[in-house]
């Protein structure tokens, strides 16, 4: 990668990586703290309001990808973070559920993730993108991995509401890296762009690649957000004060980061890319089970430690992969659908992962909630089996 390359990765990551972290902070701690509220007795509506920033991000995805052609990417990209921001602020003041639940639909109407992402493709080489894209995969794992730990200190010294506040002010310094760390951006697109958005999305509907690959992120964000709707309150009743809750999380994610870099990265590199998917899904599968075998019998804390360790190893490295693969499996000159599609189908998962997971444990408990995660994951898994490894890229 060029000098240039590098800054419009590294800078593009980090706008990345402060909108995901916003999201991502409160998702250890919404399920307990939304219980204060008047109306968060009911697990439901706290599902939903969890849920809806997911649900407005996919309706505005392409939108906001197609307003990033019109007006320009860092224009668009800073009018998302204002909006994220301003949803931001009326979550944290929010007086109830419905309220919180407005905050957290107006936050995902910044939905700016294909306009980045069009961005970090203008300035980046077709040779090196898919480094490009694993970096910002990395830096999203990486902000899943570090909410978890800060969290549950955030939550017993500032409260859900000072929480939000932090991610209205992680908007707004998004805001400052757009502006003044990214790089210029092109000064004319490319005029097939349009014509590319247009033409592509029916190849990217029919590839059976790009679909599995749809199918995975929408399972991945739906369990990822469904599973904090039971697990706090188990590791509460495991004994473990919420704001302790890091002390399982970070050694948790701290080893499963070894090992997703110690083994199954070097599988990839060694073209063992469909093997390192396969047991990636397979490990989440065996989680979900696991929750589901052991969550009316009050598990221990070693016991949802063991999980939740093994939960991080399939989360990190598909996090971190599956947005360079659909890079590389999309068809010529079809890039910008597929991500498009790709990223619509990961808000989506959102949502339905927050309402339906908050159903769940209303009506079933959080048994019938990691059920429910086990067959989603295991149907994944069977969908995903006949992958192929794609072919390497050129090196450079």
């Amino acid at each position: 990668m060029t000098g240039a390359e590098r800054r419009a990765s590294a800078s593009l990551a980090l706008v990345f990586a402060l909108r995901m972290l916003g999201l991502f902070i409160v998702l250890p701690v919404f399920a307990l703290e939304a219980a204060r509220l008047p109306g968060g007795d009911d697990p439901a509506r706290v599902g939903l309001a969890m849920g809806l920033y997911g649900l407005t991000q996919a309706f505005l995805q392409i939108p906001f990808g197609i307003a990033s052609d019109r007006f320009g990417r860092k224009p668009t990209i800073v009018a998302g973070l204002l909006v994220f921001a301003a949803g931001s602020g009326i979550a944290a003041w929010a007086p109830d559920l419905t309220w919180l639940a407005a905050g957290r639909a107006l936050q995902g109407a910044g939905a700016i993730s294909a306009a980045v992402t069009a961005f970090l493709a203008d300035v980046t080489r077709d040779t090196v993108r898919t480094k490009a894209m694993a970096i910002v995969g990395a830096s999203i794992a990486l902000m899943f991995a570090l909410s978890l730990v800060l969290a549950p200190l955030l939550a017993g010294w500032v409260g859900l509401s000072g929480i939000f506040t932090l991610t209205a002010l992680l908007a707004l310094g998004g805001i400052a890296v757009v502006l003044w760390v990214a790089p210029p951006e092109p000064a004319v697109h490319r005029p097939s762009d349009m014509r590319q958005v247009r033409g592509g999305l029916r190849q990217v509907l029919g590839h059976a690649g790009l679909l599995r690959l749809n199918l995975g992120v929408f399972v991945l964000h739906a369990v990822q957000l469904a599973m904090w709707m039971a697990l706090p309150a188990l590791l509460v009743a495991a004994g473990l004060a919420k704001a302790e809750h890091w002390k399982i999380y970070l050694p948790a994610v701290a080893a499963s980061l070894l090992v997703m870099g110690g083994v199954l990265f070097p599988m990839e590199r060694r073209g063992r890319l469909r093997a390192a998917f396969l047991i990636a899904i397979g490990l989440l599968a065996a989680v979900q089970l696991g929750l589901w075998w052991v969550a009316d019998a009050q598990p221990g804390l070693w016991t949802l430690g063991g999980l939740l360790f093994v939960f991080f190893i399939g989360f990190n490295t598909m996090e971190a992969s599956q947005p360079s693969l659909v890079s590389r499996l999309a068809p010529e000159g079809a890039r910008g659908a597929a991500l498009g599609v790709y990223n619509t189908l990961q808000s989506v998962g959102f949502f339905v992962g927050g309402a339906v997971g908050g159903w769940l444990v209303r009506a079933h408990g959080p048994s019938g909630l990691f059920a429910a995660c086990a067959v989603a994951t295991l149907v994944w898994l069977v969908v995903a089996w006949p992958m192929k490894s794609p072919a390497a890229a050129p090196r450079h």
